[in-house]
């Protein structure tokens, strides 16, 4: 029997369920890959793998989909890795660049900008190393683990979970766990208890991941105070609502 293709975001956020994935029977029966948001993205729409965990902006763009997990990449309030640098208040900025690796990241901020911040900037792509490109009346939306040890660097950062929750009073769900077709009850069920794997041992994730000095923030409070793993009711409704203003964009 040929191994179900998996691609996971390989950000800080995902390692508990990477560590769960690995230390599961379920490696005999899946091939794991690690890409960044937008190439899971891309290798699920294109059917180069089966499951990914992907940005939510682009299920409405599968001929497909299946939200086959109760976990996903979520926040209640700061997400503190998806943010808004800027030099200048949101109402004197006139430029954002978009963070490649994102298409989520990208439409919220473009939802946040008009039917939150109330303004109109130009919208501009970015490449590689645009991290820097904050200055004057250009801002960034910059994602994952890049924004650690960005929190002081430049005088503005809107954090755009926090703001999102309060446009809406509802928590955000920044990736899922989606297939590109039906899965079997069994395999979901293995698949589900691997990624509680993870999430049960994400102190001793996140107390291993720290002694290695890789990150510039805090790992334990990272990983159990600004994301938010459970796919609950709740992140159920902030789903929707965010789906709905992407059909307006």
């Amino acid at each position: 029997m040929s191994k179900l293709k998996i691609s996971v975001v390989s950000y800080l956020n995902s390692k508990p369920f990477i560590y769960g994935l690995e230390h599961s029977d379920l490696m005999n029966e899946i091939d794991l890959q690690l890409d960044i948001p937008s190439t899971c993205a891309q290798k699920l729409m294109d059917g180069i793998v089966d499951i990914g965990l992907v940005p939510v902006a682009i299920i409405p763009k599968l001929k497909e989909a299946h939200i086959i997990s109760d976990y996903c990449i979520g926040a209640v309030g700061k997400v503190a890795s998806v943010c808004l640098y800027s030099e200048v208040p949101l109402n004197e900025i006139k430029t954002i660049l978009l963070d490649y690796q994102s298409r989520t990241s990208v439409t919220l901020v473009k939802v946040l900008a008009r039917e939150h911040w109330k303004i109109s900037p130009e919208w501009q792509n970015a490449s590689e190393n645009f991290e820097n490109s904050v200055s004057g009346t250009t801002a960034a939306v910059i994602i994952g683990d890049r924004t650690f040890g960005l929190e002081n660097k430049y005088t503005y950062c809107y954090d755009l979970a926090e703001e999102w929750q309060k446009l809406t009073g509802l928590p955000f769900v920044f990736a899922a766990w989606v297939s590109n077709k039906k899965l079997s009850e069994e395999f979901i069920q293995k698949f589900n208890s691997a990624l509680k794997i993870g999430l049960q041992n994400i102190k001793s994730i996140s107390k291993s991941i720290q002694e290695q000095n890789q990150y510039l923030t805090n790992v334990d409070y990272y990983l159990t105070q600004n994301i938010n793993y459970s796919l609950d009711e709740p992140k159920r409704e902030g789903l929707a609502r965010f789906l709905t203003y992407l059909k307006s964009l």
